[in-house]
């Protein structure tokens, strides 16, 4: 019979209600799990969508969010060998998958297609039939095969945001080859997008961001972009025609993809990894013109997250964050929906 602890965490009790303090149980740690105190917490625009019930499920209320986890290991079960009490560590976008699929097996867990399936931090039913919750909380507890580590270089809040804005950019930098010789835009400079600059810089690419106005220019180019540019200016889009290897939209706004792909050379690629609200047409003739590639990527497995922050620890890349105390949550959301925040928002549970 498992038993658990009471820890307090953030919760919104309902769609679109205000996140409020409660209490929400752990279990106790069994032989392979990992009992972290909470340090931090950032706070991605997927939180507000499901606290908000928009993404078209029941949401399971109440529903603490969270999956940007950095804390310190406190306790681990007998069986556990990956990590330490004391150790630094993190938690991303899911604590748990099937195992046995071929995608598990290669360690791209967020493409699980087993019967468990990815396993969210927050709002899935895990494998022991409860209904996972996040990390607005002071503690959580995790199989040690979903912890990563967080290397000693990058302080515990400026980690957060790498879980899961970090390696949603790493995975297609990574995975398109971005490096020396290659040309890359990222487009949106948002939570995701100032990642994206930093990791791409880092890899050794030309580095162009395209955002819809030339507001945050300074920190664009302060960040590691050699280039900017105003995606509202139509002129833009003929100065840049044919230039890119690679682009990641980052953006979830409804976007002319025909014109991003006519920035692309021949064999360049277009990775979406912001999600719109609704399907966005797109002409084959964009597409064969050049051989060009329009394709998507979700955040990363375990052995990319853990390759994306031994990078960034290696590299001394963390996010651009603004502390907040937990009271202050969903003030934070308003300002995340308005594009008020640069460029994460990081909760500090101790304020829990």
């Amino acid at each position: 019979m498992t038993t658990h602890t009471s820890v307090p965490a953030y919760a919104a009790p309902s769609a679109k209600a205000p996140l409020e303090r409660i209490t929400v149980q752990r279990r106790e740690p069994g032989e392979h799990d990992v009992l972290i105190e909470i340090k931090y917490s950032g706070i991605c625009h997927s939180d507000i969508h499901t606290a908000r019930g928009e993404w078209g499920d029941d949401g399971h209320f109440p529903v603490v969010p969270g999956h940007e986890i950095a804390g310190v290991v406190t306790a681990v079960g007998s069986g556990v060998t990956r990590h330490r009490v004391g150790d630094r560590v993190g938690v991303g976008c899911f604590v748990d998958s099937c195992r046995e699929c071929d995608n598990c097996k290669a360690g791209l867990q967020q493409y699980c297609t087993g019967k468990l399936g990815m396993v969210g931090t927050y709002g899935r039913t895990g494998r022991d039939g409860e209904v996972t919750q996040g990390g607005y909380s002071t503690h959580i507890v995790v199989d040690e095969n979903y912890v990563l580590r967080i290397p000693d270089s990058i302080p515990l809040d400026a980690a957060a945001p790498l879980l899961c804005a970090g390696v949603t950019l790493y995975s297609p930098l990574a995975h398109w080859q971005a490096g020396p010789g290659k040309k890359v835009a990222i487009v949106g400079l948002g939570g995701l997008g100032h990642m994206g600059v930093k990791i791409a810089h880092a890899m050794g690419a030309e580095v162009t961001v395209l955002s819809q106005s030339l507001r945050k220019q300074e920190d664009g180019l302060r960040l590691g972009a050699d280039h900017y540019y105003a995606t509202s200016d139509p002129a833009t889009f003929e100065t840049l025609a044919d230039s890119f290897d690679l682009i990641v939209n980052t953006v979830s706004a409804d976007l002319d993809l025909d014109a991003y792909l006519g920035l692309l050379k021949t064999d360049g690629t277009l990775v979406q990894v912001g999600i719109p609200e609704r399907p966005q047409p797109v002409s084959s003739l964009a597409l064969v013109a050049r051989r060009k590639s329009l394709a998507g990527s979700m955040i990363g497995g375990i052995p990319e997250t853990q390759e994306m922050l031994d990078f960034c620890g290696a590299h001394g890349i963390g996010a651009e964050v603004e502390l907040i105390r937990a009271e202050q949550i969903n003030e934070a959301y308003e300002r995340v929906l308005a594009s008020d925040v640069r460029y994460r928002f990081v909760i500090d549970a101790a304020t829990i």
